[in-house]
């Protein structure tokens, strides 16, 4: 049997605000449009960002949480899965498709205050953990040996 892993972690900025609406079942959807950059050399030798873009979407609380508290340009972590989506283009010229992510966890790298709005919580959960479980990002030091193989 083979095994698959879909999970992705991405850190960049948000290029507008993020949109919130909701579904019938009341459940709350934000979608957000990531930019996350790579350092590349160009023609010229010189060091200039390419930009990647990225659609987001968080449910729940979570993107309730991101409409409130992020902005256009606000840094952020996210963890998530990658998702393929299909649809049939509006004025009939065939299919279209992308790659988006959905997020488990949205972490939040800077908050509003900093831009004169409220404080945002550092981050941000699909789950309903504790808040004195760790963070999954943060190294606690404990594991610093390799991995066994």
């Amino acid at each position: 049997m083979s095994a698959s892993l879909n999970r992705i972690i991405l850190c960049g900025n948000l290029t507008a605000d993020p949109e919130l609406s909701y579904l019938p079942s009341s459940l709350a959807v934000a979608r957000m449009r990531l930019a996350v950059n790579e350092r590349v050399k160009n023609q010229q030798d010189e060091w200039v960002d390419r930009p990647c873009y990225v659609d987001i979407t968080a449910f729940g609380k979570q993107g309730e949480a991101c409409n409130q508290y992020l902005s256009k340009g606000s840094p952020v972590l996210i963890e998530g899965k990658l998702r393929y989506e299909t649809w049939e283009a509006k004025d009939g010229t065939g299919k279209r498709s992308k790659h988006s992510v959905v997020a488990d966890k949205v972490q939040f790298l800077s908050s509003r205050s900093e831009d004169g709005g409220s404080s945002a919580p550092a981050s941000t959960s699909s789950s309903e953990s504790s808040s004195s479980a760790p963070d999954a990002m943060t190294n606690t030091g404990e594991d610093d040996d390799p991995p066994p193989f």
